[in-house]
């Protein structure tokens, strides 16, 4: 008899519900997260059998668990469950249960699971990342105590003759001392930044996809390595408008009978892909194919909501293009 696998993943336990093909729950289990208390509760099941789980936090033990044992994962959208999100009665063995009912009445709301290598790319692109916003985060300090002591020059405190600049300032001992550490701990930074930056550049340079999207105004090599990798199989995606939809950069509507409303974005899917065509767009709306776009929208709805529109429009071109290198013949995904 088929069986339904429904999983309430969380930090450190697990509830594990299994229901047959009646819908009968034969199992509502808490376990700690492992692989040998998952396995105790189904480990004994067909080869095969589907499993459902949120993508809460940390689900990439559990999806690799499934794989490696025979399993067949489902991801569930977590904002599209509505079952277990309006539900009167809400603990963690009625989610497990739902999941599996959901999953037996095939009504699953399913996300996209994506390979290893796709999210071992996103996890050094993202690293890279924080890191940048890091050193910003610590430049900014140091401007913050220079600028309390009425402290400044008109370029850059971090290049060579900014670094002696700082070197001949008479400052209080306290202001000094703090300045000292911020600057010790920017230069500690930029060893492992650099050492992203090569490992990143070299990948670039056998994927195709990269080579295409550099070639639109605004995207260099590391945009485009970050729309790639948020991206992932851009064939799962049948428009470009589907995909501004998945990125969050489409209003919401919100209609009834004769009246429709248009909101904000709806700022769903990937935060790190939305944030990237949101720098690739402040280069971007300056250039020819996109500056009277955002003028226009610009003089009618303000800068911010113009920028949006061309990060908008900008993703529907990386889109074509992206399919456009998936379509060649001789194409193959990089390893």
């Amino acid at each position: 008899m088929p069986v339904y696998v429904g999983i309430d993943v969380h930090r450190k336990r697990s509830q594990v519900a299994v229901v047959d093909d009646e819908g009968s729950v034969r199992v509502n289990r808490n376990v700690p997260n492992g692989v040998a208390a998952v396995l105790a509760v189904i480990g004994d099941l067909p080869i095969g059998a589907p499993v459902a789980f949120e993508a809460a936090y940390g689900w990439g033990w559990l999806e690799q668990l499934l794989e490696d044992y025979g399993f067949e994962p489902h991801l569930v959208h977590p904002l599209r469950c509505k079952a277990i999100a309006s539900a009167r009665l809400k603990n963690d063995k009625v989610d497990a249960a739902t999941l599996a009912q959901l999953l037996r009445a095939d009504l699953l709301p399913e996300a996209w699971i994506a390979p290893m290598q796709v999210r071992q790319q996103r996890a050094l692109l993202r690293h890279r990342c924080q890191l940048v916003r890091l050193r910003t985060l610590l430049r900014n300090r140091v401007h913050a105590v220079l600028a309390d002591l009425g402290c400044d020059r008109p370029g850059s405190y971090f290049t060579a003759p900014g670094r002696a600049w700082l070197q001949e300032l008479d400052l209080p001992d306290a202001s000094q001392w703090v300045v000292d550490d911020l600057l010790g701990i920017m230069d500690a930074l930029k060893e492992p930044i650099d050492a992203l930056d090569r490992q990143l550049l070299a990948t670039a340079r056998g994927d195709p996809r990269v080579a295409a999207l550099t070639r639109l105004p605004g995207v260099g090599t590391l945009t485009a390595l970050m729309i790639v990798a948020e991206v992932g199989d851009v064939t799962r995606f049948p428009s470009a408008r589907k995909l501004a939809a998945w990125a969050g950069l489409t209003p919401t509507v919100r209609g009834s009978d004769l009246t429709v409303r248009h909101g904000h974005i709806s700022k769903q899917g990937s935060d790190w892909l939305r944030w990237i065509l949101y720098e690739a767009a402040q280069t971007a709306k300056r250039s020819p194919e996109f500056a009277a776009a955002y003028q226009a929208i610009a003089h009618r709805r303000g800068k911010k909501i113009a920028t949006t529109a061309i990060a908008r429009r900008l993703l529907a071109r990386a889109y074509h293009v992206l399919r456009a290198v998936q379509d060649r013949p001789d194409h193959r995904e990089p390893r």
